[in-house]
């Protein structure tokens, strides 16, 4: 099965109204007016689904401060899941600092969702590696059996619109403060995946998954490579981060990457299943 792990879509009114919704959501409007920013609805994914062969997308909307605005996405969301089941699986956005967030989270799971995500720490003023801050968050994934993204970044390099400020450290703070939530850091997590290598952190990262959205904005095929290399070859999944970006890039990465079938495989779908079962064993659920 061939799986995008990372897909974004607007409802009307978010695009619509972006400008205003922008006024009390600097870090949105930062996105917006960015010059590599796309739009995207829900039929247009499907659209370029059938162009790509993809099986199935895992879909967010935008994680707001604003939980009003997070439910217009989720409620999006939800509809996309009636209208194509099995194609389209859904992602919650919530602000993991508001009250009653953990209420939104369960209506989604009660809708079919299988995650939470892609959530912005900067955007939504949180700091991953402050277990006061994200100790509600976890522990409401892991009640509900689904798995946490998380966007991160690269500490090093050029600044772009979405960069923002949480990196590897941060990153792994989470993961050692919550070993029980399945966490995918976007963006192959800034780098996270390279401390795979060392010993001490190998256990603290059992946890980390790492998604290659945005990968051909950032890094060379050899990535993918290195980060097999490093051991993390059964924790990465693709993710296109569309409608930024679709699978024709991604497809030349990965051919000139050395990976072989297999390797491959499981990073254009493989490890997303895999995750799924982790993400419920943990939960309890049965």
């Amino acid at each position: 099965m061939h799986i995008d792990a990372h897909v974004h879509v607007y409802p009307p009114e978010i695009e619509k109204n972006w400008k205003k919704i922008a006024e009390t959501e600097p870090h949105f409007g930062t996105l917006c007016a960015g010059k590599a920013h796309k739009w995207g609805t829900v039929e247009d994914l499907v659209a370029r689904m059938e162009i790509d062969g993809l099986d199935q997308a895992w879909v967010t909307g935008v994680a707001f401060r604003d939980p009003g605005l997070c439910r217009l996405c989720n409620d999006y969301v939800m509809e996309a899941l009636k209208k194509y089941p099995g194609k389209i699986q859904g992602l919650a956005v919530v602000n993991p600092l508001s009250r009653d967030f953990e209420k939104e989270i369960g209506r989604c799971r009660e809708a079919g969702f299988i995650g939470v995500g892609e959530l912005l720490p900067y955007g939504q003023v949180f700091d991953i590696s402050d277990s006061r801050e994200t100790w509600r968050l976890a522990a409401a994934c892991q009640e509900n059996g689904l798995f946490l993204m998380l966007h991160v970044a690269e500490p090093v390099g050029r600044d772009y619109p979405g960069k923002g400020g949480m990196g590897p450290g941060e990153a792994a703070a989470f993961c050692e403060n919550h070993p029980e939530v399945q966490v995918v850091f976007a963006h192959m997590g800034g780098g996270l995946w390279a401390y795979e290598t060392m010993k001490c952190m190998k256990m603290i990262l059992e946890n980390a998954w790492y998604d290659t959205a945005a990968a051909p904005f950032l890094f060379g095929p050899e990535v993918f490579r290195a980060a097999v290399a490093a051991g993390a070859g059964d924790k990465i999944l693709y993710g296109s981060d569309f409608p930024l970006l679709c699978a024709d890039r991604y497809e030349k990465m990965f051919l000139s990457s050395g990976l072989g079938d297999d390797a491959l495989s499981k990073i254009k779908g493989g490890n997303a299943l895999a995750l799924l079962e982790k993400a419920h064993a943990f939960s309890g659920l049965g």
